[in-house]
Formats: structure tokens, sequence, C-alpha cells
């Protein structure tokens, strides 16, 4: 089934171009089934990136999907047009009223500050809270699962001594949850970050699973025990070019950067990325849209 989108949003052409199924708003219009309601809180800097990425990957079901970006008013993004801005994304107050069969919140640069130093802090606590009510089931990425982590239960980030950059192995800890339904013993999940949760801090809330890990980097996926949100502090969602993109930028500033772990062929960066992840994140939210959106959230979304 088609993902549907705004037609004029630059990821439509991108993804056409991949023949993913996209459907423009007329001809949506005279279908007769409801689609999954999903808001995209997309927090990074690279907009257009990032919103191809995650289309791609929630068009890869059997399910129609309508799709809502969400922006914080309280930060202005410095990387995109404001007519991007303005077009494309809404503000909380706009869908504040709204009911959601999902929400997706993104990372964000910002991981070497305080959580209540970044400026949309606020903002960002509201829509949590906001979330538990008007939303049936959160997928938290990144530095948006530490966020949430931290708001919902409490849970520290921890800075790292070096950046985790590359593209690590991981393991299931419990190969019958829904969500790990289909994955390998051993999956490849590229990380970006600087900052960790702990296992042993994770481990003392009852109301949270660790769903994989890994020996290299850590903690992977969470999920609370109702299964109404999850917490993947790896990028599944990112291309074969993007962890290439962020390492020639840190080169080209003159920063501290390691060629990312596994990531080029012989550590070469002169070499095409292999890309080891589809796979996986293809099946995380193909998982996550059919168990725990699809299947639980109620027909009627005035009823959550």
């Amino acid at each position: 089934m088609p993902i549907k989108i705004a037609n004029e949003l630059p990821a439509h052409k991108a993804l056409e171009s991949e023949n993913i199924f996209v459907m423009t708003e007329e001809r949506a219009v005279s279908q007769d089934i409801r689609p999954l309601d999903i808001l995209i809180l997309n927090l990074m800097p690279t907009k257009v990136e990032t919103e191809t990425q995650l289309l791609r990957l929630l068009s890869n079901s059997p399910l129609q999907v309508e799709v809502e970006l969400l922006q914080v008013k309280s930060h202005r993004a410095k990387n995109i047009s404001e007519e991007h801005m303005l077009k494309f994304y809404k503000t909380f107050d706009e869908i504040c009223t709204k009911k959601y069969d999902g929400l997706i919140v993104t990372g964000a640069p910002v991981e070497h500050m305080e959580f209540e130093q970044v400026d949309y802090w606020d903002e960002l606590c509201e829509i949590f809270e906001w979330s538990k009510k008007n939303v049936y089931s959160a997928f938290h990425i990144c530095w948006g699962a530490q966020a949430a982590l931290y708001y919902h239960y409490g849970i520290p980030k921890y800075p790292l001594k070096e950046k985790l950059f590359g593209v690590f192995p991981h393991r299931c800890l419990d190969t019958y949850h829904p969500l790990m339904r289909g994955l390998d013993d051993e999956f490849y999940v590229p990380h970006s970050r600087h900052t960790e949760n702990r296992r042993g801090d994770i481990a003392l809330v009852k109301d949270l699973q660790i769903l994989s890990y890994s020996d290299i980097a850590g903690v992977h996926l969470v999920s609370d025990m109702a299964c109404r949100n999850f917490f993947a502090t790896g990028h599944s969602e990112y291309d074969r070019e993007t962890l290439a993109k962020e390492y020639f930028r840190d080169v080209g500033k003159g920063l501290p950067i390691n060629v990312p772990f596994n990531y080029f062929p012989d550590n070469d960066s002169s070499k095409t990325p292999r890309m080891e992840w589809r796979g996986t994140a293809n099946l995380l939210f193909t998982n996550w849209l059919n168990y725990f959106v699809y299947q639980q959230t109620p027909y009627d979304l005035s009823t959550l």
C-alpha cells in the first residue's frame, strides 16, 4: 500500500524514482479506507534528507500511511528554507487537538547540552506529555530516545570518551518480541552519538525492557511494557552515505573524528560504504507499524 504525502514535498520525487508507491493527495481522497495517521517530529538539521529516509521506511508495508510533519516553534531551523518549513511543517499549536496512531521523534545534534539547556526543551516536554493521551504508539530515535527516557523515567545520559560512530553488530535479547520478529541473530545498526544510556539505569525501571544490545555500542532498543513507547539509540533510517557525509563534514572542519567503524571497505574512505542495515531498518519500522500501531490502535481515533 502507498504512503500519502504532500504532492510537492521534495521526498516525493526521490521515492517515486525508487519505485516506491507514493499516493498523491488527490488520489487519496477517493479511497474508502482509514489510513494510519503518523506524526513525525523532525528535530534533525537535515530536514529533507531525514524526511525522505523515514518516509521510505514507512512506505515499506501493506498499510496506507498518512504523514504529517511537525516542527518546534521555539527553535528556528538554519539549514532549510523558511518556505519549506511553512509549506510542509506544522507547529504543536496546530495539531494539539488531534489524535494520531503513531509518533516518530527524530534525533537532534544537541547531545553536548543538558536536556534543560536545549532551547526547545519545554516545548518538547509538552509534546511528550500530550503524546500520552493523543498518540497510540511512539518511536523515538537517538537523542529523541534519550530525551524521552529522561522525561518519562528520569534516565540520564552519559558522555562518551569519543564519538560512537559507525555500523555495529547487535543481538536480540527477546527473540519473541514482535518488534524483533524476522531479525537475524546478529544484525547491524548505524550509530552516531557522543552520549549513551546505561543498561544498569534502564534495568532499574520495572516498566522498561531492553530488546537489543551491542557489546560495542551498548543499549539499542528499549520498550515500555505496554509497547506504547519504543526508544532506539541508533539510526536504522540512515542512508548508505549518511555517515560518510558526517565524516567528511567533520574532517573538513578539522574536528577530531575517527573513520566510521565497519563502514568503508578496508577502512578506506575513498571506497563506497557497505550498507548492511537496510533489511533491519525495514523490519523494525514494518513491525512497529503492523504490530503496535495498525493492530492495536482503535479505528475511531477519537476514542484513543
